[in-house]
């Protein structure tokens, strides 16, 4: 008896990536529109509309909508929708408490051990702030002053820290537009260059000073105080 031939062998394409690189693309543009103050918080993200602009299924938009909800950038409501999350008084301190405790870390670390090359292209990074700043474009610089510590967590070269940076960092920007910071961003700048001055010099006790005044700042702009909920309170002169 003749033998069967064998079965055709399995591809070994991968499957094809498009769903998922059109969430990430959803999830990616969203998170930017926050991060540069474009999307306010309690802005109503509906699905049919986001599909429209995207070109993409329901079911895709809801999928990234699923994505920034668990990265607290989305809050979904049953029956309501999705909408740009409205971080609390609580969750903004704690947002900054965590930020300080990681950036510490990294900081005490990285001035140990940053090459020259890493402070030329923080250096480089500075300039592009300052070019921001100075040409009045505020998505812009607000995008590099995060990075910024982006930036710094990369250097570090762990991975899951700078992950976790990028996440607090994208919380940090919506906490600004939701409390109205008026910590200017040629202020930040000034802190972010003389934090680079400190790395340089290798001046661990500066670095750590710095960073602490530098977040410090940036909290104590915000205004965390409970907005007034009576009505006789909120109306009295």
């Amino acid at each position: 008896m003749r033998a069967k031939a064998p079965p055709p062998a399995l591809s070994s394409q991968a499957p094809d990536d498009e769903p998922a690189s059109s969430t990430e693309r959803i999830t990616a543009a969203i998170t930017a529109a926050i991060v540069e103050r474009r999307l306010m918080p309690g802005t109503k993200l509906a699905e049919q509309k986001l599909a429209d602009i995207f070109s993409v299924s329901r079911t895709l938009v809801r999928q990234a909508l699923n994505q920034l909800s668990r990265d607290r950038l989305v809050t979904l409501t049953p029956a309501r929708g999705a909408f740009v999350a409205e971080p609390s008084v609580e969750e903004a301190r704690q947002v900054f408490e965590v930020r300080r405790m990681l950036e510490s870390s990294l900081l005490a670390q990285l001035v140990e051990r940053i090459t020259p090359a890493q402070l030329a292209e923080l250096r480089q990074h500075l300039k592009a702030e300052a070019q921001a700043i100075a040409r009045t474009d505020v998505p812009g610089r607000t995008r590099l002053l995060a990075d910024f510590h982006r930036l710094l967590a990369r250097m570090q070269g762990n991975e899951v820290l700078a992950q976790l940076l990028g996440d607090l960092l994208s919380r940090s920007s919506l906490i600004s537009l939701m409390y109205q910071s008026d910590h200017s961003a040629a202020e930040s700048h000034a802190e972010h260059v003389a934090l680079v001055d400190a790395l340089e010099a290798r001046d661990k006790r500066a670095v750590q000073k710095l960073l602490r005044d530098h977040l410090g700042h940036v909290e104590t702009s915000l205004r965390l105080q409970p907005r007034v909920a009576d009505l006789a309170q909120a109306l009295k002169s």
